[in-house]
């Protein structure tokens, strides 16, 4: 049987921004020794959205995937770096607790860390599930060390990520993408044109050029201009399980070192986030316009706010969900184009970049066996799931009832899947472990215990371990731990003396 090539020669990106310069700067690398001709055309007339500016720790794979040196990206986007978010007021006023990135605790004879510290707790003891996570300790005394720098210590099991402005990311990626080849486009789409088959064909711009290609990756925000306007592949509106549905952002001046972590916290109607970088600082407040005005979210979040404003703030409308295909036919929606998931755990950038990497995966050729977009977008709707369910684990567990809008959080309709995850996890925290998903059930566990939920009952294999020696492995290990952390710089000092902004 003769074997036959039949690659795909050109792609064509469709919109700039963090979601479009990514996949340039990406693929790019990847099919760096082929002759396949990437051209992406930005239009100068939108603007990016520009509030994507919190990552998670996979954002880092994505560096080393596309051959980006993380300390020039750094110096680049005026970066700080991120150990996790700490949420206020999310299961009472005045209460806050941290999600870590990175692991906590460690397997202990075999035993679950979670489980054997559940045992301890059972006992009396009183050290915090926190205590024992070397991102959140390393996070609580503002200090950072990069991890080849913390291998073979107490805290080597910690993980980060970065805070980075959003345009100025854009910027480097494209220059990125540039010196791999990719040709930019400044212009605007007219019209798109499809063929007998429905497959995209061309794209027309308003100065009079035509693109070809094999492949398209639409990066044209919300609207869709591709994947939703021309090949119409319908939305799963998500807005009945995730209420919020507008933002208003606004950034401000520093006035405090920058932490080394997000800040959400609860309001009236929502949440607002503080994003810390080196030279300014990123805020907004994402609400439920069913509970608050336009009017009232601005002045809810410029009453939250340190430092003078930078930017008039701006309203951000969004729905919740994602489209019905992310691939279809020959065009990969990302970004903005394939959906929203509220920015709470800072997600944005991470489905862009698992997006990516499915479609890398489940790279076509130009006789498109549809298999192959049929387990592309199977793996990207897990992903999408995944996160839904994490991100309403944060309204459904709250026991704030002070507003309406949390009224409605304490009845609100949970999806089946999470609905026998937290089943699970109530009758002896026991959560299925998949190395795929980007939040590992030590994940579940910060936001559960942060929501003072316990299972009622740790596994009954632990109690072959010693409980007095159990204890006392487990206080030697939070001194280890803090001791470790002391002995770092600080956060605002590190960067300083390694990856200052240029800018």
């Amino acid at each position: 049987m003769q074997i036959t090539q039949n690659p795909i020669r050109s792609i064509a990106i469709v919109g700039g921004g963090t979601a479009g310069w990514m996949a340039a700067a990406l693929i790019s690398n990847i099919l760096k020794g082929t002759d396949t001709k990437i051209t992406l055309v930005e239009s100068p007339d939108i603007a990016t959205i520009g509030v994507g500016e919190a990552t998670v720790p996979s954002f880092m794979a994505f560096l080393a995937s596309a051959k980006i040196n993380p300390k020039e990206f750094i110096e680049a986007t005026a970066g700080t770096f991120k150990l996790g978010i700490r949420f206020d007021d999310w299961y009472r006023k005045g209460n806050n607790f941290f999600h870590p990135f990175g692991q906590i605790g460690r397997r202990i004879d075999g035993h679950d860390f979670y489980q054997v510290w559940l045992k301890t707790i059972a006992q009396g003891s009183e050290t915090r599930l926190m205590d024992h996570a070397p991102a959140a300790i390393m996070a609580e005394q503002h200090r950072f060390m990069v991890e080849t720098q913390l291998q073979n210590t107490p805290l080597e099991n910690y993980g980060y990520a970065l805070h980075l402005d959003a345009v100025m990311a854009a910027r480097y990626l494209r220059s990125i993408a540039q010196a791999n080849g990719v040709m930019r486009i400044e212009s605007t789409v007219n019209t798109v044109a499809q063929d007998q088959r429905g497959y995209i064909a061309s794209i027309s711009l308003v100065d009079g050029q035509k693109i070809t290609a094999d492949f398209f990756i639409d990066c044209t925000g919300f609207k869709g201009l591709l994947i939703e306007e021309t090949l119409q592949v319908g939305y799963d509106d998500w807005s009945h399980y995730l209420p919020c549905n507008r933002a208003v952002a606004v950034q401000t001046e520093n006035i405090h070192e920058p932490a080394p972590f997000t800040v959400a916290t609860a309001r009236d109607a929502g949440w607002t986030w503080k994003i810390p970088l080196q030279h300014r600082t990123g805020n907004g407040y994402v609400f439920a316009s069913d509970y608050c005005s336009d009017d009232e979210a601005t002045q809810t979040l410029l009453n939250a706010v340190d430092g003078r404003l930078v930017n008039e703030p701006r309203i951000i409308p969004f729905v919740t969900g994602k489209r019905k295909k992310i691939w279809h036919k020959n065009c990969l929606a990302l970004g903005l184009a394939s959906g929203f998931l509220e920015p709470l755990e800072s997600t944005a950038i991470h489905l862009i970049y698992r997006t990516l990497v499915h479609f890398i995966r489940n790279f076509p050729d130009r006789d498109f066996i549809p298999l192959l977009e049929q387990e592309c977008n199977a793996q990207i709707d897990q992903d999408y799931l995944e996160v839904r369910d994490f991100i309403i684990l944060h309204y459904c567990t709250s026991q704030r009832d002070d507003t309406d809008f949390w009224r409605w959080c304490n009845t609100m309709p949970m999806p089946t899947s999470l609905q026998k995850k937290m089943a699970d996890f109530r009758q002896r925290g026991q959560l299925e472990r998949n190395s795929e998903n980007l939040f590992g059930v030590d994940s579940w566990y910060s936001i559960l215990e942060g929501m003072h939920i316990r299972p009622e009952k740790y596994h009954p294999l632990v109690d072959a371990l010693n409980s007095e020696k159990l204890a006392q492995s487990l206080m030697q290990g939070k001194q280890a731990i803090y001791e470790m952390a002391m002995r770092l710089p600080m956060h605002g000092d590190f960067i300083k003396q390694h990856c200052a902004s240029l800018r």
